[in-house]
């Protein structure tokens, strides 16, 4: 697929399946992220790949943390919180991790991560990967943050996930171009 049919007909596949994408397809992810937009060249940036018995294991970090805010969370609610973690084969966790610098602040450093999972979305896509970037509450837990190893100052930008596609996307929504363009 050639570059701008892919940013054209990108759309998010939330039906994800087995098996996670090949091992060449995710080096061509990973080489994606890390060619986002980057002032200074900083890398601002880290990823935690989930897979096989860690999806189940994140699984129960969210449960972990849902259960300490709410104690007497229903068991179909726990069952829910617990799947989050395998609605896919494979979690790409982007978390960006600041570096000190006197001419590029912080949010220019998590606009950096962010760029790179919307590079690692692309790429997915430009490779019949089917692909989600999820945040949520999760995202910000302190208990979340703490169990997947996070330092201080570091956050995740969010939970790329990854699979085979379920079921066939829905197509791009073509928008008018001239109602978010316009000259100045």
């Amino acid at each position: 697929m050639d570059a701008l049919t892919a940013l054209h007909s990108r759309v998010s596949v939330p039906r994800l399946s087995e098996p996670a994408p090949s091992r060449h397809a995710l080096h061509n992810i990973y080489r994606a992220a890390l060619r986002a937009a980057d002032h200074a060249l900083l890398h601002p940036w880290r990823f935690l790949i989930i897979e096989g018995a860690s999806l189940q294991r994140l699984g129960d970090l969210f449960l972990a943390a849902s259960l300490n805010d709410e104690p007497e969370l229903p068991l179909e609610k726990q069952h829910s919180i617990r799947s989050k973690a395998l609605r896919a084969p494979l979690i790409i966790i982007a978390i960006t991790s600041p570096k000190p610098h006197p001419k590029v602040p912080e949010i220019e450093q998590e606009y950096s991560t962010a760029a790179s999972v919307q590079n690692m979305l692309n790429a997915a896509h430009a490779q019949g990967v089917g692909a989600i970037w999820r945040t949520g509450p999760m995202a910000v837990h302190p208990m979340v943050l703490k169990g997947l190893g996070l330092s201080t100052g570091e956050k995740i930008t969010g939970f790329l996930y990854l699979g085979q596609i379920s079921n066939p996307p829905r197509p791009a929504q073509e928008l008018p171009v001239d109602d978010y363009f316009s000259r100045w």
